[in-house]
């Protein structure tokens, strides 16, 4: 990564995983907390590809969670209590709106990280990203509310024709 975005990182992630948690125990609490930060990091490359673009959202922060939270339902968090709240703060919307796209369909995420990754063969997956491109049944079980695709939809649909355009832009940059 060009630049340090890991609280943006860490942030989306967890409220992706408070917002769709694992069911199962801890085990499949870590396998789903995988998932979602592996499908944030390519999200979060693909929205912010230069150290400029990474530099300028970490200056202005990225806009936090307050809509995503409508969307779902979680609109009464406490806001009053810095320390519950601070993080959400850090929550990108459009970057949580990519992950979601990524997570309920394998064939577009196996596309964005072939973009983040520059690789020239197609499905020639890093192990990093193996989890989000080729989820075993553990992974699947681990992880049902997150990879749902109904349950997902308020939040996919909000960027994912934003995902498409960003995906072709970076074809384009790859074949030339």
């Amino acid at each position: 990564m060009h630049e340090d975005l890991s609280p943006l990182i860490a942030a989306t992630t967890h409220w992706l995983t408070s917002a769709y948690p694992a069911s199962g125990g801890a085990l499949a609490s870590a396998l789903c907390e995988v998932q979602a930060r592996q499908a944030v990091t390519v999200a979060a490359r693909l929205r912010y590809p230069t150290p400029m673009d990474a530099a300028l959202v970490m200056m202005a922060g990225p806009g936090g969670s307050v809509r995503l939270d409508w969307i779902v339902g979680a609109d009464g968090v406490d806001t009053d209590d810095p320390d519950a709240y601070a993080w959400r703060t850090w929550v990108d919307e459009v970057v949580l709106s990519w992950a979601a796209c990524l997570l309920i369909d394998p064939e577009l995420a196996g596309r964005a990280v072939d973009a983040v990754t520059g690789a020239t063969e197609p499905a020639s997956t890093p192990p990093e990203f193996r989890r989000l491109v080729a989820p075993d049944d553990g992974d699947r079980r681990a992880a049902a509310l997150l990879r749902h695709p109904d349950l997902l939809a308020p939040v996919s649909t909000l960027h994912h024709p934003q995902l498409l355009a960003r995906l072709e832009e970076q074809g384009e940059a790859f074949a030339a």
